[in-house]
């Protein structure tokens, strides 16, 4: 009697196929286990970072062109009562000088805003990698994280782009604050000039943030072995104690 023929059997290679960068991208909208398990093959995060860096620069030319960086300012002044009135005690024309190296300052900061998020994404990648890798034990190593963490704040490239649609059409600068640009969060029905420790609260609540956090949460799980419960108390406990730490210095400061 003739053999039976062998079933066939699934490549290993095929299924698990690498992805490119761009279906990275991708998938981290809309099939994020995918992209985050990919990282364990290779932590390559450069084309998020450049998708966020051109968003973002795009973002603040428009704030440039429509809004100006010496509104920026007199809007932040306008929050910070403290620093309002020190100015306001100053002599004319130190107040003008004040005013004009505050506004030259942020305009360079804003601009060069994607390099000083490499900076930012270090910072969060170092204090979860810590937490996971030794209160945790988690296997984990540090470039898988610092990849995770740049493309879980791929989300923020959409308040980006809302800013800049609305900016374009026509909102008011008297009430534009950069650090939240557009009605995404609780802040967007608070004055922050009256209430400065409400607004660093409501600010904070904001959908898009909690859709990158969510997602630095289940990254984890796919680069270790972490429980999912686990990692998101990790990931929200440590946001939380950044809310509180943002209700502290905006109590300071009014």
């Amino acid at each position: 009697m003739a053999a039976m023929p062998a079933p066939p059997v699934p490549d290993p290679v095929a299924a698990d196929a690498p992805l490119s960068e761009p279906a990275r991208v991708i998938n981290t909208f809309i099939a994020p286990s995918k992209t985050f398990t990919d990282l364990r093959r290779s932590a390559s995060w450069w084309l998020p970072f450049l998708i966020g860096g051109i968003v973002y620069v795009m973002f603040i030319y428009v704030v440039d062109q429509k809004v100006g960086f010496r509104k920026v300012v007199e809007n932040q002044i306008r929050i910070q009562p403290k620093q309002a009135a020190r100015l306001e005690s100053l002599p004319a024309d130190q107040r003008e000088t004040a005013m004009r190296q505050q506004t030259g300052f942020w305009r360079v900061f804003s601009y060069v805003g994607p390099v000083i998020g490499l900076l930012f994404y270090l910072i969060i990648s170092a204090v979860l990698f810590g937490t996971f890798k030794f209160a945790v034990n988690a296997d984990i190593r540090f470039k898988t994280m610092y990849a995770l963490v740049v493309f879980a704040w791929l989300p923020q490239v959409f308040v980006s782009l809302l800013a800049i649609l609305a900016l374009l059409a026509g909102v008011s600068s008297d009430g534009f604050m950069i650090q939240s640009p557009a009605a995404t969060s609780l802040g967007a029905f608070v004055d922050p000039s009256s209430a400065p420790v409400l607004f660093a609260l409501l600010s904070s609540i904001d959908v898009f943030t909690f859709w990158s956090l969510a997602l630095m949460a289940i990254g984890v799980t796919c680069i270790s072995k972490v429980k999912r419960g686990t990692a998101y108390a990790v990931v929200f406990g440590w946001f939380g104690f950044w809310v509180l730490i943002k209700i502290g210095l905006a109590a300071i400061s009014s």
